[in-house]
């Protein structure tokens, strides 16, 4: 009996010590951890306000308006100002002018419910009329806005709000919906207003008035206004621009911001800061933790920092700063910031029929499957293995297309389709091609492989596969700016576990029945896939971390052979538990947090509840997405009446591909509940698994027709027994 206790005491030693060098290991990649601490004990929010903020509302003004000839003022400021592309999402698909001043007000997402998308309503005298309606509206939202906000936090640092347009009087009034001072224009301002109050806001509305004065059409569409219209439009804003610069006091910040869209479709906007600690220099925020991008959240926390006032913890922003690249030429400038919109643009017009093109391939793979899966011949079977694995690598190829500029040709969605294509036969080639490709699970693996390795190192280098890749992330959207996105994590997390299973099988079919140095490869995966995923400086992807742990566990649990007891699985979600909060205590430490440390704060304040809840609704949400629902039910569809239930087929396929690759059971169910996990902890819900089955499901089949291929003759059925899915199988 000695043996074994001694046995159970060096396994929980052993755990210890991997979850203490886990969080050894993140800790010494979170840089600062300890100056942070100290600072947090020891700052204090100043009491006044200091200096003196200008800003500028130019709701719908894009990068591509700025010329040197049509808008000399905005030009000019360009080369003086530290700049960058603005998101300016809020809650709906597009932003309306209202929805932009009320965000800026509350330092959260929040937008007009009723009412339209037309300019805010002018004051009565200094109040915002409707301001309560508007407050009471947005307190209810999904965010729990908290309208007047920024007054308030101005008016608590002693200092004063003036307004100058119907939006800056909604944007600067306190919870009463009243600012200190108010001009109904530029031109019917007084001199001496300028420097009456710490904080002056301007709404310059010319471009979007354009586009409301143009009206919609009887299908509710917006008129399209020509571009000599918009530039005649831009100059008007440009003209009113030069006034207040020319009237801003010396040593003034100056903050400008298009914080609005101006049609229905969502854009990048324009983005500068000009004055103490600002130059021409790209602008970045913890936000986004991206050169030359910021938020419209991150407005409200510029001018509370700016001025010295302590932000409330429900303004959710970061501020501007400088990224420590220093801007080039106006003219490169304003094409690169342009390019970015355009890429955002091109990428949000190809995104749907991207995603039917890969509901068909998929559904098509089945169909193809099905018949060679039943007829076997050797033509049928090599032609639905390549099919199978072309399919499995669609994504990586998606987002290696990022690497060329697709979005600048004359035809965008032509040029993307040859890269995907081009793509997917060198990924396909490499997995048939090699000595790996005699194996059951070898070609599925380099597939796998290569999802995995182009995506850590993406994120490891700034993201640039993922943002705008028609499976990656947007910053018009604005749902992650860095890190791993939901959908892109289930793709990496699950060929992650894909090739880490094909070498665990390899090592278990050289070593026999001795598996210890199989499951040292699983922990070691599984350790390194918290790492990638969860540093802040990488993945930062809270949900994933929760969803990783149970996935390698069961994993590792499958392949010793151990059954999944309810104590064990207890024993891991606790384990679990005390290494996700320990993550994100050690991130909340840091200077700047992500959203993994935020977390911690939420817990600590007790709103953590309502953050969760937000989540849970989104993740509900995804349901009624039927893209996601078709590649979701086609999946299991296929998985259950064509592989996992054999004895209705000729052959077994599955079966046999999981006797000949002894780790392939355990490496499928891996990813099935990684998968099930992640949709239950992440708010992207039914798309996590949608996205782990277009890598899983093409990769399990090529594993299925490949073990025909070596089985020969057809095998006599085995008993229905045999087929049910067993920890000791594995």
């Amino acid at each position: 009996m000695a043996r074994p206790r001694m046995a159970e005491r060096h396994r929980r030693s052993a755990a210890i010590a991997v979850l203490v060098g886990f969080a050894a290991a993140l800790l010494g990649l979170l840089p600062g951890t300890a100056a942070a601490a100290s600072a947090t004990e020891t700052a204090a929010p100043p009491a006044k306000v200091h200096g003196r903020v200008l800003l500028i509302g130019v709701p719908g003004l894009r990068w591509g308006d700025i010329r040197r000839t049509g808008a000399p003022n905005l030009w000019s400021l360009t080369g003086q100002a530290a700049v960058g592309s603005l998101s300016v999402k809020t809650v709906a698909g597009n932003t309306c002018p209202i929805d932009g001043w009320l965000t800026v007000s509350a330092g959260q997402r929040s937008q007009l419910r009723h009412g339209g998308c037309g300019l805010p309503p002018a004051p009565n005298g200094t109040t915002v009329p409707g301001f309560a309606g508007l407050r009471q509206d947005n307190a209810h939202n999904k965010y729990g806005s908290k309208l007047g906000l920024l007054g308030d936090a101005v008016h608590r640092a002693g200092g004063c709000t003036m307004a100058i347009g119907p939006g800056a009087a909604v944007g600067a009034a306190d919870g009463s919906g009243r600012v200190d001072g108010y001009a109904p224009s530029v031109d019917k301002t007084p001199a001496d207003a300028w420097s009456r109050c710490a904080l002056t806001v301007v709404d310059v509305d010319d471009v979007v008035r354009a586009y409301i004065n143009a009206g919609v059409d009887v299908n509710g569409r917006q008129v399209h206004v020509t571009d000599k219209g918009r530039a005649a439009a831009v100059s008007a804003a440009d003209a009113q621009v030069g006034k207040i610069l020319r009237a801003a006091p010396a040593g003034t910040t100056v903050l400008l911001a298009g914080l609005s869209d101006n049609t229905s479709t969502g854009r990048l906007h324009v983005a500068m800061a000009t004055g103490p600690g600002y130059g021409p220099r790209y602008l970045t925020a913890n936000s986004t933790r991206t050169s030359g991008l910021v938020t419209l959240t991150d407005v409200t926390s510029t001018v509370l920092h700016t001025l010295g006032a302590a932000q409330p913890k429900d303004a959710v922003g970061s501020p501007w700063r400088l990224d420590g690249r220093k801007s080039a030429s106006v003219g490169r400038v304003v094409r690169a910031l342009k390019d970015r919109d355009t890429h955002a643009r091109v990428y949000g017009g190809l995104v749907f029929p991207f995603y039917l093109v890969l509901i068909a391939v998929q559904i098509g793979l089945y169909a193809f499957a099905t018949v060679g899966l039943r007829r076997k011949g050797h033509g049928l079977l090599a032609a639905t293995k390549v099919l199978a694995l072309a399919a499995g690598a669609v994504p990586v190829a998606s987002f290696l297309a990022n690497a060329f500029p697709w979005w600048r040709s004359g035809q965008p969605g032509l040029t993307l389709t040859l890269l995907i294509l081009l793509g997917v036969a060198v990924v396909t080639a490499a997995a048939v091609a090699g000595p790996w490709r005699r194996s059951v699970t070898g070609p599925g693996a380099v597939v796998a492989g290569a999802t995995a390795l182009f995506l850590t190192l993406d994120v490891m280098t700034g993201n640039h596969l993922q943002n705008c890749s028609v499976l990656g992330y947007t910053p018009v959207v604005a749902g992650r700016f860095y890190g791993f996105g939901n959908t892109t994590w289930a793709l990496w997390v699950t060929g992650v576990i894909i090739a880490t299973g094909a070498l665990a099988g390899r090592l278990i079919a050289g070593r026999g029945d001795r598996r210890l140095l199989p499951l040292a490869l699983i922990v070691a995966a599984g350790l390194a896939a918290l790492v990638v995923d969860g540093a802040p400086m990488w993945g930062a992807d809270f949900g994933g971390i929760i969803a990783t742990i149970p996935g390698f566990a069961a994993f590792a649990f499958m392949l010793s052979g151990r059954r999944v007891r309810p104590m064990r699985v207890i024993a891991v979600l606790a384990a679990g538990a005390v290494l996700v909060l320990g993550v994100s205590f050690l991130d909340s430490l840091r200077a700047n947090p992500t959203h993994i440390g935020e977390f911690w704060d939420n817990l600590v304040s007790g709103d953590a509840g309502t953050v969760l809840f937000r989540k849970f609704r989104g993740m509900i949400g995804t349901l009624s997405h039927w893209q996601l629902t078709v590649i979701i039910v086609a999946g299991i569809g296929f998985l259950f009446f064509a592989l996992l239930r054999p004895l209705a087929w000729r052959a077994a396929a599955l079966q046999m591909a999981y006797e000949r690759a002894p780790a392939l059971r355990a490496t499928f169910f891996a990813v099935l509940v990684t998968a099930v996990v992640g949709m239950l902890v992440n708010d992207s819900g039914a798309a996590i698994p949608a996205m782990a089955f277009t890598i899983a499901v093409p990769l399990a089949l090529a594993a299925s027709v490949r073990a025909l291929e070596l089985g020969g003759p057809e095998r006599p059925p085995r008993p229905e027994r045999s087929e049910e899915p067993s920890a000791r199988q594995a």
